[in-house]
C-alpha cells in the first residue's frame, strides 16, 4: 500500500456568500437594461498587482474581444467598478482598494456593505453613501431598495 499525502484543499477565506453572490446577480440584471454598456463581473485590471472588481462596467465600444487570444489584465479602466463586501471582508480594505480604482482613473467606484444596506459611492471628488436608494453614476443606475427588498 501506497502512503502518499494528498494537498487538502482549504477553503479561501475570501469565498463569495449567497447574499455576494445574490446582489452581484440582481446588480447584473438592473445593468443588462443599458444597450451602450458591457458589464463584465470578475474581471482583472491592471492595477498595482491587479485588482479585480466584483463588477466593471465600460462603454460597449470599448471592449472587442478576441477569441482567439485572451487579455488577462486590461490596461483600459471601467467607468465604474462595483464591489459587494463579503462576510469575511473588511470594509475598510473595500474603501481603500476603491480609492486605488479612483487614482487608476475609474470615474466611479460602488462599495456594497449588504448588512446596513449602504452604498459608498467614491469618486475623485471624495465619498458619499446612499442608505437603501437608487445609486447614480456616469448615467448608469442602479435602485438598490428594489435590490434590498427580497
Amino acid at each position: 500500500m501506497l502512503d502518499m499525502e494528498f494537498p487538502i484543499k482549504k477553503e479561501s477565506e475570501n469565498m463569495p456568500s449567497v447574499n455576494h453572490s445574490y446582489l452581484c446577480s440582481q446588480i447584473l440584471r438592473q445593468l443588462f437594461i443599458y444597450p451602450h454598456i458591457e458589464v463584465l463581473p470578475e474581471l482583472t485590471l491592471d492595477i498595482d498587482n491587479g485588482l479585480t472588481p466584483d463588477i466593471c462596467v465600460y462603454p460597449s465600444e470599448n471592449i472587442n474581444p478576441n477569441f482567439s487570444r485572451d487579455i488577462n489584465r486590461l490596461a483600459v479602466m471601467p467607468l465604474l467598478a462595483i464591489e459587494i463586501i463579503s462576510n469575511s471582508q473588511n470594509i475598510q480594505t473595500l474603501l481603500e482598494k476603491a480609492e486605488r480604482m479612483n487614482k487608476a482613473g475609474i470615474k466611479a467606484v460602488w462599495t456594497i456593505e449588504p448588512y446596513t444596506r449602504s452604498i459608498f459611492v467614491s469618486t475623485e471628488r471624495g465619498e458619499s453613501i446612499v442608505y437603501n436608494g437608487e445609486v447614480e453614476s456616469e448615467g448608469i443606475k442602479v435602485d438598490f431598495k428594489t435590490i434590498f427588498s427580497a
